[in-house]
């Protein structure tokens, strides 16, 4: 095939499209802003490929099928384009766990987590297809004791089991870019912020920045904070509205000697996550404490590419612990000493809706109507969640390719 296609932004959506659209023959232009591919938030969240059982304020269950979709896509679209080296260690399955407060009764839960479950098992996944995880096992709910093992339940009402895992999203990272480097068919561009749009004269459309200028056969917007805005240069416009966040995730390596926390995802809010990973690697989340800013415009403030000062981030890191705490004891043998050795990584987050995840109204518990608009030649990807990036890679590249010239 001839035409080049050019994939803009180098995160984790971006990198999995350049590397379908170069299995199926397509030459790729790949530009990101920063130094390196896959520097921001495609390696600042927890990893979790999610397989839908996190979202009961959707009891349509259309949000839990298409994560669900992506989750099962997820492992074999990364072996088919990494070979063995796509062989990841996962986190420990996560236990979901009721709050005291939750947005949801216990019953409500249990009842959206079963409905779930039988759609994981009746999905016809292939042995292996989610990580080597037996998606055939029941779903089961902690026994007091166990509950009282690992939680407090004084704030934990429930706990059950999934087959739920996460995958070390900076492992991952160092793969795709070593893969991408060795592909002949993909030009990468780092450096090259992305400012002008135009459809061409003759057809396909030239794109650049200060510096740069670029003629292509198409465009695949898989920007993450600039989408929306790169997308209003070629007069295509959201029919919703939107809110960018701007989020922090904890990382730490967990102190020998400390009995580690179960992998544990707080359901229905409060919201919080746990991750242990198996290099003993520990990713901690909580809200509101990890949410720093929110905005509506169509490009969110320039302060947000920075790190968070260091009084801003002993805040994230006290407040997060002493947060989680609460519920998963585990942490507190935490000391201050240990926390010195805590990370804090995060980045922006744009989804549709206009209140956060603590309203249980909002747009956010709802992540079905995601995925890759096509307008005459320009693809404009929005994944949602890390987990259907693969899945609408796959999706984005058969557009792009039934329509490049032989």
């Amino acid at each position: 095939m001839n035409g080049r296609v050019a994939v803009l932004g180098g995160g984790f959506q971006g990198c999995c499209i350049a590397l379908e659209l170069a299995s199926h023959g397509v030459d790729v232009l790949l530009v990101d802003e920063n130094e390196d591919l896959l520097t921001r938030t495609a390696v600042a969240n927890e990893g979790k490929v999610h397989l839908g059982y996190m979202y009961a304020a959707d009891p349509t269950l259309a949000t839990a099928r298409t994560m669900m979709r992506g989750a099962l896509a997820f492992a074999p679209f990364l072996r088919r384009h990494l070979g063995e080296a796509a062989t990841l260690d996962t986190s420990a399955p996560a236990v979901y766990v009721v709050h005291r407060d939750s947005q949801h009764d216990v019953d409500e839960v249990a009842a959206y987590l079963e409905q779930v479950h039988r759609e994981v098992q009746g999905a016809g996944a292939p042995e292996g297809s989610y990580f080597h995880q037996d998606l055939r096992a029941p779903m089961r709910r902690w026994s007091d004791g166990e509950l009282a093992s690992s939680f407090d339940p004084e704030l934990v009402s429930a706990a059950f089991t999934s087959p739920e895992v996460a995958i070390d999203p900076s492992a991952v990272a160092r793969l795709l870019r070593d893969r991408i480097a060795e592909e002949p068919r993909i030009e990468v561009l780092t450096g090259h912020h992305v400012d002008r749009a135009r459809r061409g004269e003759r057809g396909g459309f030239v794109v650049g920045g200060t510096d740069w200028s670029a003629s292509v056969h198409q465009v695949v917007n898989a920007l993450w904070a600039g989408r929306i805005s790169f997308d209003r240069r070629l007069e295509v416009r959201p029919d919703r509205v939107w809110l960018h966040r701007l989020k922090y995730g904890v990382s730490l390596p967990w102190p020998e000697g400390l009995s580690r926390p179960p992998s544990a995802t707080v359901i229905s809010g409060p919201f919080g996550e746990v991750v242990s990973y198996p290099d003993s690697t520990t990713y901690l989340t909580w809200y509101p404490t990890c949410v720093r800013g929110y905005s509506d415009a169509e490009t969110p403030p320039p302060a947000w590419g920075t790190p968070p000062g260091p009084a801003e981030h002993a805040e994230i890191v006290s407040g997060t612990v002493a947060g989680l705490a609460g519920l998963v004891p585990a942490l507190r043998g935490l000391t201050s000493e240990h926390l010195q050795h805590a990370t804090v990584k995060g980045g922006v987050i744009v989804a549709w809706g206009e209140t956060d995840i603590d309203d249980p109204g909002s747009e956010l518990h709802e992540r079905f109507r995601i995925g890759v608009r096509t307008e005459d030649g320009h693809h404009s990807v929005d994944p949602g969640k890390l987990t259907m990036a693969p899945w609408f890679a796959m999706q984005c590249a058969d557009r792009v390719a039934s329509t490049v010239a032989a």
